[in-house]
């Protein structure tokens, strides 16, 4: 085990925002251990940053008719505040558009390519001919042939796993225009991955099978088994990092051949800012190189990119990879298309001061072996029930105690007693389950030493014995009062925020972990007035956000998405009272002074009468003449400009804004109903 901890949290596309799925799947564990990782005293680099050069990037921009550079730099600083927000405590979060990392990915691409470790091989690939472009992987969508999963992308089906080429989906189609694309012959540089299959057999399958986790450790198997295939490094794009030679114009490398090389150029960033070498964390074998990612990214960062460091020569395997699953919310798969998520910054604006509730329950959801899933009423009882009703109720009642009974000052106590061997037990406890990844069951410890306090504070009554025994309520309050601390302490890396508090409250400084056992606060140390760590969640809270989702769900069935929401229902005898009946316009006019009014002379087949509506800035009056129209022919009289309007014209828009008239599609006698 090295004192030095070079630990990566997988870079977010900066095509939106972070939701609850990234923060339980790869931000928040990943916090968690290098918080952990700090208060033992080791030397931590904990990295980060957006990735800014991925098929999303460009697919979103041309989705909102701006530049990939607009994209980027909007979510780049929505992402890097989130994670601020939430407590997330990266040494760097940077970016892969920066001067840094362009310069890195390429003097990596540069090398390997004069070391001789890229073949060149001309191939046929996929091109859009209306589009005039090549398809890299992820503009390619079809059928995968392992699952039939229908919208599996050219490199990757997200519903099985299989890592994919462009070439073996069935009935591929262009995202760009939705047409079959075509083949056409274009050159680019490959890295033989089979080269590297006897290194990877004996690093990961020979070396790893005890102390990874089974799924991490299986997928990498799995795709061993199957033989690994040369990979293009490089690709016909015009995002990206050019590609640093002089025949390779117009290409840019692999998003996921400089995505991963973005730990290191960050690192190189931070390193410069705190006068530390970064090639101590990155090229030195006593320091260990850990990837919080999620389990669609495992063979990138378990075979990918150990491929590239081993042909470049001068780089540390990763010591450990602990991908996680994915998390659901109310039983269905997070969507970032579909809408179908809990955004990061809109539960900091929604849920001010509750950063740590959050990060509390997507801890004890944490998808660590297999899918799990979000609920917003389980949210809220583990708030309620164990964060107000077991952690914060305990510490609550020892402050107040302590100022009810002595002013606020830590009274004397036994330093030998046995209860305080529980913090030092819970100190351990926690300590092994997150060396190993376990982090439900760390915090699970944390809230059994909770319990505990509260156990042994309800047994001692001290408000009780405070009379007659005041030796025994001193005793059971200078116990509580060490527990209340320790947990303080421990808290730290799952709830930052609150931990800060605590601390203050009972005016005590944070603690290397090796230190957190016996006594943690003196006797005659003075603590402050009291405060609520936490507070109850109301069922009207839950129940605006559970409302909020059904109206994600009920927008993600219209077949419009730019459909206006449905009014509000009416009965079938609301509707046959409107009288609705063709008509004509007979004469047509502006009405003065009124730049969007039209007044008309509309024949309805039951009489002839005067109708203003405006629409105007969308038609003349001479193209209204003689257009056969329907009216809402019993809508009571409204004066519009001093003119009477006896009816309502039936309009609908049309996709370039403008109004059309709802007409019959073939002449009809006016005052024919329409029903």
């Amino acid at each position: 085990m090295s004192e030095r901890k070079m630990i990566t949290a997988a870079l977010p596309y900066a095509n939106g925002p972070v939701h609850i799925g990234h923060l339980a799947g790869v931000y928040v564990p990943s916090d968690v251990y290098a918080r952990f990782q700090r208060r033992l005293g080791r030397d931590v680099a904990f990295i980060c940053g957006s990735d800014e050069h991925g098929i999303p990037i460009t697919i979103r921009a041309k989705k909102e008719g701006v530049t990939p550079q607009d994209i980027v730099d909007k979510y780049h600083e929505i992402i890097k505040k989130s994670f601020s927000d939430l407590g997330i405590s990266f040494d760097e979060y940077s970016r892969t558009t920066s001067k840094k990392h362009y310069e890195n990915s390429q003097d990596f691409f540069t090398t390997l390519y004069h070391k001789g470790k890229f073949t060149e091989e001309l191939s046929d690939q996929y091109f859009d001919e209306q589009a005039g472009e090549f398809l890299a992987d992820r503009y390619i969508v079809g059928t995968c042939p392992n699952c039939g999963n229908e919208n599996a992308y050219g490199d990757q089906c997200e519903k099985c796993g299989s890592t994919l080429s462009p070439s073996e989906l069935i009935n591929p189609k262009s995202m760009l225009s939705g047409n079959v694309p075509v083949l056409k012959e274009t050159k680019n540089w490959y890295l033989p991955l089979n080269d590297y299959e006897n290194f990877l057999n004996e690093w990961i399958i020979d070396g790893h099978k005890d102390d990874w986790k089974p799924n991490v450790y299986g997928q990498v198997k799995s795709w061993l088994n199957d033989g690994l295939k040369p990979r293009a490094m490089t690709r016909d794009l015009n995002w990206g990092v050019p590609v640093p030679l002089p025949e390779a114009d117009g290409k840019v490398l692999y998003v996921w051949f400089d995505a991963p090389i973005g730990y290191i150029s960050f690192t190189q960033e931070w390193a410069e800012k705190n006068g530390k070498d970064w090639k101590d964390y990155w090229q030195n074998e006593n320091s260990d190189l850990i990837h919080f990612i999620g389990k669609d990214n495992i063979v990138f960062h378990c075979i990918i990119f150990p491929a590239m460091m081993k042909a470049h020569g001068n780089y540390v395997m990763p010591k450990n990879v602990p991908a996680f699953e994915f998390l659901n919310l109310e039983n269905d798969k997070i969507s970032t298309s579909r809408n179908w998520a809990v955004w990061a910054h809109e539960y900091v604006e929604e849920f001010p001061g509750q950063q740590d509730v959050l990060r509390y329950a997507l801890l004890s959801s944490a998808p660590e072996t297999k899918d799990n899933n979000f609920t917003w009423k389980d949210f809220q009882t583990k708030n309620n029930s164990e964060l107000v009703g077991i952690f914060g109720n305990f510490i609550n009642r020892v402050a107040v105690l302590i100022h009810k009974y002595y002013n606020g000052v830590v009274p004397e106590g036994d330093a030998n007693a046995a209860e305080l061997q529980e913090i030092e037990n819970s100190a351990k406890v926690i300590e092994t389950f997150l060396e190993n990844f376990e982090f439900r069951n760390a915090l699970s410890a944390l809230m059994n030493l909770a319990r505990f306090g509260n156990q042994y504070l309800q047994t001692e009554e001290p408000w009780k014995t405070i009379k007659e025994h005041p030796e025994k309520t001193a005793q059971s309050l200078f116990v509580s009062a060490q527990i209340a601390v320790a947990l303080g302490q421990l808290c730290e890396p799952f709830m930052p925020f609150t931990s800060e508090k605590l601390l203050k409250m009972f005016n005590v400084e944070k603690k290397n972990w090796n230190d957190i056992s016996g006594v943690v606060i003196e006797s005659g140390h003075q603590i402050d007035e009291a405060t609520l760590l936490f507070s109850k969640i109301e069922d009207d809270v839950i129940e605006a956000q559970i409302q909020k989702l059904e109206n994600t769900k009920q927008s993600n069935k219209k077949t419009n998405p730019n459909a206006n929401p449905m009014k509000e229902e009416i009965t079938y005898d609301d509707f046959s009272k409107m009288d609705l009946r063709t008509a004509t316009i007979l004469e047509a006019e502006k009405v003065e002074k009124a730049d969007k009014l039209l007044k008309f002379k509309v024949d309805t087949g039951i009489d002839v009468r005067t109708v203003v509506s405006g629409i105007a800035e969308s038609f003349t009056p001479e193209e209204c003449v003689g257009k056969q129209v329907m009216i809402l022919a019993n809508l009571a009289p409204r004066k519009i400009r001093g003119i009477e309007s006896q009816g309502m014209l039936l309009l609908t828009t049309k996709p370039d804004g403008k109004l059309t008239f709802m007409t019959p599609e073939v002449k009809v006698e006016n005052g024919i109903e329409v029903n």
